[in-house]
């Protein structure tokens, strides 16, 4: 069993873009650093790496024995579009985690969940931790995303703590994702359209905010509190426009702002059709649409937040104000900026 006050930390997918930043700030604050992840992306003398596969009890068991507190960061890419593959990670590798926990004497369980496991493709205005959960999902991976949360909150008992941080469009330095993707059709010529009025707020979320949230959750986990068991939102309590806020990223890296309107609903059809005919093909091709339901729908609706639960219970208050997040994170990609040598 892990000694009570054992200051040993497992993140699970410690490799990925949160999985990094977490242990890099778990290193600050004095904590021991393991990672387990299915390969290696950084070196890191202070850390011990574990490579696996979550899925598979002895490359987990190897990991996991007198840690006294898991981060479970891991999770396929959303644009895999692999059902098989999100339950396969999400849920059975979740379960056999949580048994090997429970197997180790690990006290200490933090999942990275997500916000939108109560969104249905429809406005979401302050959304707090009780709304239900999406009774029709808009993709596999939220589904998963749920049984996920689910199965993590129903496993905390009287000596095995866990919750769930729900985090809400997390960027920032390294992001694989969100400000390349959005440079990539900047670049393209592609990123010339805004999809609805331009009027829908959502939230962003800094990646210090983020894994802030994390650690909170973590030192607040144990027997009597009121963290046990429960999901928590994190954002960076500024709700902005979407496209607000990608314009100013797209600007600031040095290409012009979309300008050109397309309706919504229009648009969401479009994707809705295009899946069906991906499904359609499957059997003969690969093919994944640019456009799915969910990227139009996050993109056209509001959908925010509240952390009136974390700012009670763990304390929580956001490190890096939107502002200065987006300044940082445009700072960290200037390889990508127009005409940079991230062009040639």
């Amino acid at each position: 069993m892990a000694p009570k006050e054992s200051k040993d930390y497992l993140v699970i997918g410690g490799c990925g873009f949160l999985g990094q930043h977490l242990c890099e700030r778990l290193l600050e604050r004095g904590y021991s650093v393991r990672v387990f992840d299915i390969r290696k992306t950084f070196e890191n003398e202070k850390i011990t790496f574990i490579i696996g596969d979550l899925c598979k009890k002895e490359d987990l068991m190897a990991a996991i024995q007198g840690v006294s507190c898991v981060f479970h960061c891991a999770s396929p890419s959303p644009l895999s579009n692999n059902r098989e593959l999100f339950h396969k990670v999400n849920v059975e590798g979740t379960k056999l985690l949580i048994q090997l926990c429970k197997w180790a004497g690990v006290q200490r369980l933090v999942l990275t969940s997500s916000a939108s496991v109560v969104y249905e493709g429809k406005d979401i205005k302050g959304g707090h931790e009780d709304l239900p959960y999406a009774a029709q999902p808009i993709d596999a991976y939220t589904e998963t995303k749920i049984m996920q949360e689910q199965i993590v909150l129903a496993a905390n008992t009287k000596d095995f703590y866990t919750c769930a941080v729900r985090p809400h469009g997390i960027f920032g330095p390294r992001d694989p994702h969100l400000l390349p993707t959005a440079v990539d059709l900047a670049r393209r010529g592609k990123f010339k359209f805004i999809i609805g009025d331009g009027k829908n707020l959502v939230d962003f979320t800094y990646i210090d905010n983020v894994v802030h949230g994390h650690i909170l959750a973590s030192e607040n986990l144990g027997g009597g509190s009121v963290v046990c068991g429960k999901a928590y939102n994190i954002t960076n309590d500024e709700p902005i426009y979407f496209w607000t806020f990608m314009t100013q990223i797209v600007t600031g890296m040095g290409y012009d702002a979309p300008k050109y309107h397309l309706p919504y609903l229009l648009v969401y059809f479009i994707a809705v059709f295009l899946m069906l005919i991906s499904r359609l093909l499957s059997p003969f091709c690969h093919f994944i649409p640019s456009f799915t339901p969910m990227k139009v729908a996050l993109a056209g609706t509001h959908h925010f937040y509240l952390c009136d639960r974390a700012k009670k219970d763990m304390k929580y208050k956001p490190l890096v104000s939107l502002d200065d997040g987006i300044r940082k994170t445009i700072e960290s990609f200037e390889r990508l900026k127009n005409g940079g040598e991230g062009d040639s």
